[in-house]
């Protein structure tokens, strides 16, 4: 006895080491509450099935570290009629115990505990307590004795959050009241006729815990100089972080800017392409048309037409007119790249009035300008000017 009490505190001692690492090991973390059934049958000049009873039990754990716990568990045998007449009960239970169970998981007391539990574990288990028979005398009176349970738990831990645990519980049951011949006095003794087979399956539930999980589970342990490294890391990374914030928010203001100016010039230029056609009386009459092109384009786009089509209705309505193109750049580039774009610029409205609208070559001067000054804005000269003159 006074082996197994040391055995038992050194098991303690070992969860209790382990448990300084653990998060979720308060008083009211790991509870559960199982409920269990089968058979009894006794262990000695009996058969074991024919002489079987049904057990129903509930039990209430507590585990106290990852490899010890403790089980409050109560028991009741179903009647049945003894083959000891002397023992024939009249109620629905011949027997009930109350037992207080120590429980060692030797998966994590040999492989130690990953944070989680496993999938299938085992146990094993042991304890005393209080066991109560009906009806045990003759005379009607039920009998108190001291009772005690040794056997394995066969664990299998369900489902991805381990909630629950279905358990196979094989055991032994001794009566440990041994009556002298007189029946007058009783001493504790394991007697193997006084013993019953207990064979079991149940399932519990276990109830979460202040970390959030049903389990314990692991957490690191950090110290003093590794602590004091993390928090001026830390710091660091929020001054970063308050520095990279204020530049983001000076370009968030600078982009606001460039975003109003460009809305700005997007509507100006709007504005330019949707112009009317300007007429200028003098003693000879004269339009002029304004296509503007995109930076480093020479091609027309499909909303510039119009202004191109314009010139070729007056032209086709108006046979001695005749229409000057100058192609202009903007300041961008080179001074030659410059000419040249400004020459296929003003080619491009003549190619144009020419292919599609059928306007005779002869009555066209297509001229390159280079970069233009008409307008404030250089991306506003990137334009042909086409200007009618009528003699």
């Amino acid at each position: 006895m006074k082996k197994s009490l040391i055995a038992l505190l050194s098991v303690w001692v070992a969860g209790s080491l382990n448990a300084q690492v653990l998060d979720g090991n308060k008083f009211g973390d790991n509870w559960s509450i199982g409920v269990n059934g089968g058979i009894v049958s006794p262990l000695t000049h009996s058969a074991f099935l024919k002489n079987a009873r049904a057990v129903v039990g509930l039990d209430i754990d507590k585990q106290l570290s990852p490899i010890y716990g403790l089980t409050l568990e109560s028991n009741w045998t179903v009647n049945t009629v003894s083959p000891m007449a002397w023992q024939y009960s009249h109620t629905a239970f011949d027997a009930f115990d109350v037992m207080l169970l120590n429980r060692v998981n030797l998966n994590r007391l040999f492989a130690g505990y990953k944070g989680k539990p496993s999938v299938f574990e085992v146990e094993l288990m042991g304890g005393f307590g209080w066991l109560r028979l009906n009806n045990f005398y003759e005379n009607g009176e039920g009998a108190n004795h001291l009772a005690s349970k040794a056997g394995v738990n066969f664990n299998f831990n369900m489902g991805e959050k381990k909630a629950w645990t279905i358990a196979i519980k094989p055991a032994l049951f001794w009566d440990m009241s041994m009556w002298d011949a007189g029946r007058t006095h009783s001493h504790p003794n394991f007697n193997a006729n006084y013993a019953n087979w207990e064979i079991t399956a149940g399932i519990a539930y276990h109830f979460k815990n202040s970390n959030g999980k049903h389990y314990m589970s692991k957490v690191r342990v950090y110290d003093a100089v590794e602590v004091a490294s993390l928090n001026a890391t830390i710091n660091t990374l929020r001054q970063e972080v308050a520095t990279k914030d204020d530049q983001l928010r000076r370009a968030g203001e600078a982009l606001h800017k460039e975003e109003h100016k460009s809305a700005d010039l997007a509507r100006a230029l709007d504005e330019c392409r949707k112009r009317e056609p300007k007429v200028i009386t003098d003693h000879k009459k004269t339009l002029e048309s304004v296509v503007t092109f995109r930076q480093g384009k020479v091609t027309i786009d499909a909303s510039q037409q119009p202004n191109v089509e314009r010139i070729a209705t007056y032209l086709k309505n108006h046979k001695k007119a005749k229409v000057i193109i100058l192609g202009y750049a903007s300041p961008e580039g080179s001074a030659e790249v410059n000419a040249r774009i400004a020459q296929q610029r003003a080619e491009a409205v003549r190619n144009m009035l020419v292919n599609k609208y059928r306007i005779e070559e002869r009555r066209i001067t297509a001229k390159g300008q280079g970069v233009g000054y008409m307008f404030e804005e250089p991306d506003w000269n990137r334009v042909s000017i086409c200007t009618i003159v009528e003699n």
